[in-house]
């Protein structure tokens, strides 16, 4: 009899609660610090997230701090980075090369959404209470896992500000 109440259990745990959707497209709000993961139009998670030391506007080139604004795509990923896991956003763009030529700077590049600084994961959320990248949108380790696991390579991302 225990072993037929055990998969009633476990059946009906999966069924309270459902496994969540590949993502299809990730909205980012740099005001508000906060990711949207959506699937199908509709927000299937929120992440607090810390971005860039110096956040306001977007990022004009290599060196100043600021994260993105535009629209680009997840295009690769690194289980072996500097911060536990990242996946890799296709920053910069046409806009952002073309504005970074007529000031006469390179654009940057290297701009991920990551977990916490290998070493530092025992900050947890606490890493968000200030921006501490050098452009890039920060999560917990345990969000990145979740993140990586529900993100594909090719997903598109909109950073707003």
């Amino acid at each position: 009899m225990r072993p037929i109440f055990a998969v009633l259990v476990l059946s009906l745990s999966a069924l309270c609660s459902p496994a969540l959707e590949k993502v299809d497209r990730i909205i980012v709000h740099k005001k508000n610090h906060t990711m949207e993961l959506m699937h199908a139009g509709k927000v299937i998670k929120i992440y607090k997230i810390a971005l860039g030391r110096n956040p306001v506007g977007p990022k004009q080139r290599e060196g100043d701090f600021r994260t993105p604004e535009g629209a680009y795509v997840i295009d690769s990923r690194n289980a072996k980075s500097q911060c536990h896991r990242s996946l890799h956003i296709s920053y910069p763009n046409a806009a952002d090369r073309e504005r970074a030529r007529k000031l006469g700077v390179s654009p940057g590049g290297d701009i991920s959404i990551h977990g916490i600084l290998n070493g530092y994961g025992y900050l947890g959320a606490a890493h968000r209470r200030w921006d501490w990248t050098y452009g890039c949108l920060a999560v917990t380790d345990e969000e990145i896992d979740e993140i990586w696991d529900l993100v594909d390579n090719g997903t598109p991302i909109e950073i707003l500000p």
